[in-house]
């Protein structure tokens, strides 16, 4: 009888602690979004959009990017309700866009431009009212895209999916299979928790900080990294450096000479590449 108490109690510890722990660590995600040739877009090159994170069970968590207008403002009719608003309207106050790059429908011209290379990190935690909020419980979590390009119709979109990776103590890194508007999809959780010797088998990873940043970005290395690329948005290549940074190494790198807006910041080892958006003001 005592045995049995004290397995049930085990259990119940057991239980607590996986639904309850919440691992630090940073999620890069990137894809490609290729201009559509069917449906066409019909007025220009344009494009609205919608990154956001939800748990498994299809609760809401943050919002990584809006882009949308308003003409188009009932073209992003889920991520709108998902995030406090209604169906026709993904600019109305209550969507929540705290942490969130934000702005107007995308165009040939503009930064990121309407179609092409795309990039988010997400910090694990939520949002709670108007400030990044905390941790968010380990587990199943979903990064879901909504993009639209044809403006007809109402409370409408293009293109809806999604993509699903575990959250907790271990690496994870996948290339899931995308569509014929999303592909090269790299995924990438990195949690804080892991070793020197975890991180030295793996490819590369580092942290960004501040983010915005001025000018001067600083780099706090996890594992081995070998060279640093700096990409706009468009794709073109504005900063290259080779160089030989080692675990729990810090390196600042001087942007001042690069335009306000975002950027991908690509590391590279001999296991591999890994990605971050950062943002310069």
């Amino acid at each position: 009888m005592k045995k049995n108490i004290i397995f049930k109690i085990i259990a119940l510890l057991l239980i607590h602690n996986i639904n309850y722990a919440q691992t630090d660590g940073i999620l890069t995600f990137s894809f490609n979004q290729p201009q559509p040739t069917s449906p066409a877009p019909n007025a220009g090159i344009k494009c609205v959009l919608g990154i956001w994170i939800e748990d498994n069970a299809g609760n809401f968590v943050k919002t990584k990017r809006r882009n949308i207008g308003t003409s188009t403002k009932d073209h992003l009719p889920t991520w709108a309700v998902k995030s406090g608003g209604t169906l026709s309207n993904a600019l109305a106050a209550a969507c929540n866009v705290t942490d969130a790059t934000s702005g107007a429908t995308l165009t040939s011209s503009s930064t990121p431009p309407a179609f092409g290379a795309r990039s988010i990190t997400w910090d694990g935690k939520n949002v709670v009212g108007t400030v990044n909020g905390t941790t968010v419980a380990d587990g199943i979590y979903k990064i879901w895209i909504e993009s639209s390009w044809v403006d007809s119709g109402s409370n409408n979109h293009n293109e809806l999916i999604s993509f699903s990776f575990t959250k907790g103590p271990t690496a994870v890194h996948l290339t899931p299979t995308g569509d014929t508007y999303i592909n090269n999809v790299v995924l990438d959780w990195a949690p804080s928790l892991m070793t020197a010797e975890t991180f030295n088998d793996a490819q590369p990873f580092a942290v960004f900080y501040p983010v915005p940043t001025t000018g001067l970005l600083s780099m706090d290395v996890k594992n081995e990294i070998d060279t640093i690329k700096i990409f706009d948005l468009s794709g073109k290549l504005v900063y290259f450096e080779e160089i030989k940074a080692i675990v729990n190494e810090t390196k600042q790198i001087d942007l001042s000479n690069l335009e306000s807006g975002n950027y991908v910041v690509s590391v590279s080892n001999a296991k591999g590449t890994s990605s971050y958006e950062i943002i310069k003001k």
